[in-house]
């Protein structure tokens, strides 16, 4: 009899929430016991079938992650009564499927919910906005926004595929669309007969022929307007930049820019302007060549580059935005990330706009799946700055790049921060952490290893690494691996 491919799908979510510490996540929830609050259970389901790729409740985990063993008859009841409230509870009905498992030495029942072809799964007997969804590792409601996105999605319609304008004639697109950027990005001449440009933009999906002429798609628009805001539907999209005097955000001492071209053909424009504005980095004037800018551009191109591409286009009044202050930059664009934030340097990063990223790939605006976060990392350890922080906040994913701070004056959390980033940078590079790469992460002194040696302390503490050898009991010659690699 074959296996059902989510039997081991399940099992891996399983133990990445247990270890290193012990945290439920998005994809899992932990059961300890059947709740009596049916309403709940519904919820559940319907949070987990709103989860794009869907999720498990796992029976017999306690809140802490310990074991809580069930016996047969509680599992039965479980599958029974969750599969009642499938049937009836929700709309539509959800199917589960379920296992029962042996994990470390204790019998575990998984629900397996998968992802709903007809979302979104609400509560039978309410409206659509009685639809729920996982979030930080519980369930919640979703807003207005998730639910007309969830819809669209089920639909069939991408965003990017829409139509921004209808039935123009040849020139009307190439006075609205920066066809030349569009040509010089791929690394082509462009055509000599206004026919060959009009076909290679259709080639690409940038334009579409209509009944009545040609139509301009959300994409093309969004990536080659010479002005986004002569597209009605797409005004509020534009990247806006934002100055302040000081470390806080004070609307009297601010500066505010709105980014009118479309997000290929601004893009490189808009990254070299953020960046001119930067004062330079007087920590490592020495260290280089040449006097470095505080931030270096390659980290700002690649997070600007994501907070466009992995930005949420079905949130209405929201856009990606730049807030530049004394002390740090923070870029943030509107949704959720798809992929774990603390996962961002291993994993391939996942968008919900692919034409769009597929797009600006090619063009060399950002980077091949997984390696522009990399190098971002790479560049911000060589200037010796403190780690960036990625935060989902909400329906919104932050980045902040922080100013040069010395070591000895790091928070905690900073140093433990940098300690996990750098030993994610170096595994995926086939590399472990040690004493030595720390100090030359913090720029320590070889004869003040003790205090590299306290700072790994502390993200072991934290669990956010480990020994690569916990057999070894050599310090001298210990390392390290990032948590999620044991």
């Amino acid at each position: 009899m074959t296996v059902p491919a989510w039997h081991a799908r399940a099992l891996a979510a399983l133990e990445r929430s247990l270890l290193p510490i012990p945290t439920e996540r998005n994809e899992l929830d932990w059961k300890s016991a059947l709740s009596e609050n049916s309403d709940r259970l519904a919820q559940h389901l319907s949070g987990f079938s709103n989860l794009e790729g869907g999720g498990y409740l796992a029976f017999g985990i306690a809140n802490d992650g310990s074991p809580a063993p069930m016996s047969r008859e509680e599992m039965e009841q479980v599958v029974q009564q969750l599969g009642q409230i499938a049937r009836n509870g929700v709309e539509p009905a959800v199917e589960l499927d379920h296992t029962t498992l042996e994990h470390r030495g204790h019998p575990v029942l998984l629900i397996h919910i998968p992802e709903h072809p007809s979302r979104p799964v609400h509560i039978r007997g309410k409206d659509v906005y009685h639809s729920y969804t996982r979030s930080a590792g519980s369930t919640e409601k979703m807003i207005r926004q998730e639910i007309a996105r969830a819809i669209i999605a089920s639909a069939g319609d991408p965003f990017e595929d829409r139509i921004a304008l209808h039935d123009l004639g040849p020139e009307q697109v190439l006075d609205l669309l920066d066809h030349d950027s569009f040509f010089r990005l791929e690394g082509k001449r462009p055509p000599v007969s206004q026919k060959a440009i009009i076909e290679a933009l259709a080639g690409d999906k940038i334009i579409l022929s209509g009944s009545r002429g040609w139509n301009i798609t959300n994409l093309g628009a969004l990536l080659f307007a010479r002005d986004i805001a002569r597209f009605e539907t797409l005004k509020r999209k534009m990247v806006r930049l934002i100055m302040y005097n000081g470390t806080k955000r004070s609307r009297t001492e601010s500066k505010e820019i709105i980014g009118t071209r479309g997000f290929a053909s601004g893009f490189a424009g808009l990254v070299k302007y953020v960046h001119d504005l930067l004062p330079p980095n007087e920590v490592i004037k020495s260290a280089l060549r040449e006097a470095p800018k505080l931030y270096p551009e390659v980290a700002l191109r690649e997070f600007v580059a994501n907070a466009l591409i992995h930005q949420d286009l079905e949130m209405s009044g929201s856009s990606v935005m730049i807030e530049m202050f004394k002390d740090r930059i923070e870029i943030s664009n509107p949704g959720r990330p798809l992929v774990d934030p603390d996962r961002f340097i291993d994993s391939a990063p996942r968008s919900r706009n692919e034409a769009m990223a597929a797009l600006m790939r090619r063009m060399h605006i950002c980077e091949e799946r997984g390696s522009g976060v990399d190098l971002a990392i790479e560049a911000i350890e060589e200037h010796q700055l403190p780690a960036p922080k990625f935060q989902r906040e909400n329906d919104h994913m932050r980045v902040t790049l922080f100013a040069p701070t010395p070591t000895g004056r790091m928070r905690k959390e900073d140093r433990i921060r940098a300690i996990y980033q750098h030993a994610c940078l170096l595994y995926v590079n086939h590399q472990d952490m040690t004493n030595a790469s720390v100090r030359k992460r913090f720029n320590i002194a070889e004869s003040n290893h003790p205090m590299a040696s306290r700072y790994i302390s502390e993200a072991l503490e934290a669990g956010v690494i480990a020994p690569s050898d916990p057999e070894s009991i050599s310090k001298r010659n210990a390392s390290y691996i990032p948590n999620w690699a044991v």
